[in-house]
C-alpha cells in the first residue's frame, strides 16, 4: 500500500496561515517570516519533502 501524500496546496495554505499569525520561522536563523513569497516557498519546500508531486520552479532567463 502506498503512503498518502499531502497535497501541495494544503502545505502552502498552512504556511501562509502560520505567517499571518507570526509563527512561521525560517530555517537556520529562526527569524519570523514576513514575506508572502517566502512563506509560499517554505510551504512548497515542505510539500516536496513530504512527497507531494510539485514541479520544480521554472528557471528565469
Amino acid at each position: 500500500m502506498a503512503t498518502k501524500r499531502k497535497n501541495g496546496s494544503v502545505q502552502v495554505g498552512r504556511a501562509l496561515h502560520e505567517m499571518k499569525n507570526g509563527q512561521l520561522k525560517s530555517g537556520r536563523s529562526g527569524k519570523v517570516v514576513s514575506s508572502r513569497k517566502q512563506a509560499i516557498a517554505i510551504g512548497l519546500s515542505e510539500a516536496r519533502a513530504s512527497g507531494a508531486r510539485i514541479p520544480k520552479a521554472k528557471k528565469r532567463s
